[in-house]
């Protein structure tokens, strides 16, 4: 076919085995040639699962040959992230003591995207227990590298799905998203994410045992994909959507809302709540508003988005609250410095009493009041999943200033978790060498309108990966010459 089979599309892959075109096995022998090129160099992919890989690929190609029907992502790989179950493997969180935390069960997204047809290949990095900071870097398995510059942090806390995305070593990932963890490294890493709305995907994230966590864990965190392009994102969004038994949370809505009447109006914001933003990030919102403009949107520069300061607080007294109590154990298990991002957060936020957290529920009620009528009025918002181009590792962990720092760029992240809506991460460009991208946000349960001006965005800004790493000692080898829609020569295909 030409290409290599890891550049292609998901949807590419998935359309080319469904028709004979290629063999499943073969698609799945092409991303492990991938990974064994280049995990290395960026040390994304934590634990293979070749094997195991290799013998669903080889069902998936039996039951073609049968006649049977394939799922939309036959024989599509995709990497989990490391603190997501997979049947069999150890789901480590990157924390040595849980090596030999062998899955009894699929996840629930991991099973929808392998009843779709996927096949997981491996396990991706984390920040240890997804708590150490920004920077995916685990006490197990070390720092994960960004491709586009070894100088700065690819991310997180789903850095590693965004890796192994960015450079070709899957065709998905599966992160999750509680304040930015797939948005900011789809932003630093140049490819897609989306964070659906809470309630939407079915999901399980308790941690050793049968106890679920506090109502911030079970509201905030939401599992997503992350993808080379947005028309992948909405294959598994519609893999991924549904109720589950396992999670009654899941609600069933239709995967599509009704048409809106008249151009669909966009709110632009650049730099919420004023605390100021980079001019790379700034010209990526513009370029991302422009193209939303000639695709016949009523794009329209706001104020400001509701409440963001009061939300931040309130969001970090519930969380922090919740948090305590398990805070002694869990600081024991994040190896030398690997607690200084929360130890700076809790001497920042100290827990609430009783009386304080109730009324910060109902103000968490009442944030989301504010936003659900802001968005009625302005269906989606455009803004900047990190107010600058991607910092330098582990800033967040350094100190007060660097962790502040870090905070106040994912600011629209952490607010939009926490009013549950969803949103799309798309890249813009290239700007100094580094991706730059804007986030596209949503009424609840609303996907559909993020996906569909996140393509608008795509179509006419292009797509920036696969990639080849960049060679820290030779910058000028790794990657390949630039074409004028976007994307490294000869590296993405539909």
């Amino acid at each position: 076919m030409g290409d290599a089979l890891w550049k292609m599309s998901a949807g590419r892959q998935s359309a080319a085995v469904r028709r004979g075109e290629v063999s499943a096995v073969e698609l799945v022998e092409s991303h492990l040639e991938r990974i064994a090129a280049v995990n290395p160099a960026v040390n994304a992919v934590t634990r293979l699962i070749a094997d195991r890989a290799r013998a669903a690929a080889a069902r998936t190609d039996r039951a073609r040959a049968a006649g049977e029907v394939l799922g939309p992502l036959a024989g599509v790989p995709f990497t989990v992230k490391e603190s997501t179950p997979v049947e069999g493997v150890p789901t480590t969180f990157g924390v040595p003591r849980f090596r030999g935390l062998v899955a009894a069960a699929d996840a629930p997204p991991v099973a929808r995207l392998r009843a779709a047809g996927a096949v997981p290949i491996g396990h991706s990095n984390v920040p240890t227990l997804i708590l150490a900071g920004m920077h995916t870097r685990s006490e197990l398995f070390g720092d994960t590298v960004n491709p586009w510059d070894a100088s700065v942090t690819p991310g997180g806390s789903s850095g590693g799905d965004a890796v192994a995305v960015a450079t070709g070593m899957a065709a998905l990932g599966l992160g999750n998203d509680s304040g930015g963890s797939i948005r900011v490294p789809a932003q630093f890493c140049g490819v897609a994410g989306l964070k659906p709305t809470a309630g939407r995907f079915p999901a399980d994230h308790r941690v050793l045992g049968t106890d679920d966590p506090g109502p911030a864990s079970q509201m905030l965190v939401t599992d997503g994909p992350l993808a080379r392009r947005v028309a992948d994102l909405r294959l598994a969004f519609e893999v991924l959507a549904g109720t589950d038994p396992r999670d009654p949370r899941a609600v069933p809505v239709p995967l599509r809302g009704g048409a809106l009447p008249g151009p669909v109006k966009v709110a632009v914001v650049t730099d919420p709540g004023g605390l100021g933003v980079h001019p790379a990030v700034r010209s990526a919102v513009e370029a991302a508003a422009g193209a939303l403009r000639d695709a016949g949107y009523d794009v329209r520069e706001v104020a400001d988005v509701p409440r963001l300061e009061e939300a931040l607080d309130a969001y970090g007294r519930i969380t922090m609250t919740e948090f305590a109590p398990s805070w002694p154990a869990v600081r024991t298990l994040l190896g030398e410095g690997g607690d200084r991002y929360i130890a700076m957060a809790m001497e920042r936020t100290p827990p609430a009493n009783a009386e304080e957290l109730v009324r910060l529920m109902g103000t968490w009620m009442n944030i989301r009041r504010s936003w659900a009528e802001f968005l009625d009025a302005h269906p989606l918002l455009l803004g900047p999943s990190f107010t600058e181009p991607p910092v330098e590792p582990g800033l967040e962990s350094r100190d007060v200033a660097g962790r502040d720092r870090v905070a106040a760029g994912m600011r629209l992240c952490t607010v939009t978790s926490f009013v549950g809506v969803p949103a799309v991460a798309v890249p813009t460009g290239v700007t100094d060498g580094l991706p730059c991208g804007v986030q596209i946000v949503g009424r609840a349960f609303r996907e559909d309108l993020c996906l569909e001006a996140a393509q608008a965005v795509e179509d006419r800004l292009g797509v920036l990966t696969p990639i080849d790493p960049i060679d820290p000692i030779d910058p000028g080898r790794g990657r390949g010459r630039r074409t004028p829609g976007g994307a490294p020569a000869g590296g993405a295909h539909a």
